[in-house]
């Protein structure tokens, strides 16, 4: 089967879509499946080896933008657009940028969904012809419902099946301009309607979205996400002394300054003596305010030598990082569609607490892998994060069954495995495109 894979880089930054896709391709390699990587708009940046090489990026960032500011960029020379899509120069533009706001990008959001309407058409007739000259794919898989717009032509042009993975898209349509809200989520009613597959990573997610689409649940498929399992092991031994651990982006949305009020609070009781926090993840220019906030918050406590700060780690360095966890939060402040951190913590075999909040619950109720707190309550973080530390029983109980979840359900083999099934029967003969009618004939 030949699958071509479309994924949004994020430049210079880490992003949790990027790496869950990359370790998904390369799992449908290792199972003899011919898969095309094509990153959208910015390089990818991964941890583990890019399964992009090789390959032109789409839809470059810089030539979008250009795109929808005038009409005199939808039609410059062919070599003026390769020079502006070049990945050195995007590279370079990846790093050097700040993370895209929903409440700055209204106008363009509304375009891009709109697809050949919209006022990048050029560039999705060149992702088209690539596409026909070079793969002829049976199955084209969307990042997120965000990349929507390519969509109709690649069904139209190719007679490809297209596949759509939802990912958190909720949370940045709903924070866009007013004026624009309403419009994106028509369009991405209309366009989502005409695919062959809809997937979510988790139960709630699907009834999120199904609720915002107009849709009935039954058209999207679960498959939960993974990663990689190589080089990821559970400590010969727990840390001394005991470390409370993050990893995520370094923001406020995923909770930091909640576990950081937590821990302090877990200082100020001084029942887990030495306790340290280690906070690790992404960090952009837009996120260095709030952590320099949070460091005085902890100066100020007179705890920041009990706290560590280790901002874009490596894949090796972020596996030790985890061995080296008594437990694991990332407290977000909005419902997380799923949350691959919390897959690393499982592979680590290091216990959880996390909010009641989006798939969390899901997760770890279906995983043993940790337990859940009251949302929105520091005081609550702190006496479930120490319930975990004060019992070495539980702890390694939860560390035990988040592993072998990890082992059996959370890992890319099982994703691959689990979507070229449904893959498998989109394209066999007996399933003519039928988008309303494929999710219940899939099963």
């Amino acid at each position: 089967m030949r699958i071509v894979q479309l994924t949004p880089g994020a430049g210079g930054m880490y992003c949790g879509n990027c790496l869950r896709d990359n370790a998904l391709v390369a799992a449908f390699r290792r199972q003899g499946h011919a898969v095309t990587m094509l990153p959208l708009y910015l390089p990818l940046k991964t941890d583990e080896p890019d399964e992009t090489q090789g390959t032109p990026v789409f839809f470059g960032g810089l030539t979008v933008y250009l795109e929808q500011k005038a009409a005199f960029f939808r039609k410059i020379p062919k070599w003026l657009h390769e020079w502006l899509s070049s990945p050195a120069l995007l590279r370079w533009i990846g790093t050097a940028a700040a993370k895209t706001r929903p409440e700055q990008v209204g106008d363009l959001t509304l375009s891009m969904l709109r697809g050949e309407s919209g006022n990048q058409a050029r560039e999705v007739e060149e992702l088209i012809t690539w596409l026909a000259e070079h793969e002829r794919p049976d199955v084209v898989c969307l990042s997120n419902a965000l990349l929507i717009g390519v969509g109709r032509r690649l069904r139209e042009k190719l007679g490809t099946r297209v596949a759509v993975t939802l990912q958190g898209e909720d949370t940045f349509v709903d924070a866009l301009p007013d004026r624009c809200r309403k419009e994106a989520w028509a369009i991405l009613a209309e366009r989502l309607a005409e695919v062959d597959l809809l997937i979510a990573p988790s139960r709630y997610y699907a009834d999120r979205m199904a609720s915002k689409l107009g849709f009935s649940p039954d058209r999207i498929e679960i498959v939960p996400n993974g990663i990689h399992l190589a080089g990821w092991r559970p400590a010969e031994q727990a840390p001394n002394p005991p470390v409370v651990g993050y990893l995520a982006r370094m923001c406020r949305e995923k909770g930091l300054d909640r576990l950081v009020d937590a821990f302090l609070l877990l200082k100020q009781r001084d029942r887990i003596p030495g306790l340290r926090l280690a906070v690790a993840g992404g960090m952009g220019p837009t996120d260095a305010a709030f952590v320099d906030e949070l460091k005085a918050k902890l100066q100020a406590a007179g705890r920041l030598g009990d706290v560590e700060f280790r901002p874009n780690v490596e894949h090796a360095d972020k596996q030790a990082f985890f061995r080296g966890l008594s437990v694991f939060s990332v407290p977000a402040h909005y419902g997380e569609a799923f949350g691959l951190y919390l897959v690393e913590a499982m592979a680590a075999g290091v216990p959880i607490v996390q909010p009641r909040t989006g798939a969390f619950a899901e997760i770890l109720e279906a995983s043993g892998a940790g337990v859940l707190c009251d949302a929105d309550s520091a005081e609550a973080l702190a006496v479930r994060l120490e319930e975990v530390l004060a019992s070495t029983e539980l702890a390694k109980r939860l560390g035990a069954a988040g592993r072998k979840a990890a082992e059996t359900t959370y890992n890319s083999d099982a994703v691959a495995e689990r979507l070229a099934g449904l893959f498998q029967k989109l394209t066999s003969p007996a399933f003519p495109p039928s988008a309303s009618a494929l999710p219940d004939r899939l099963r």
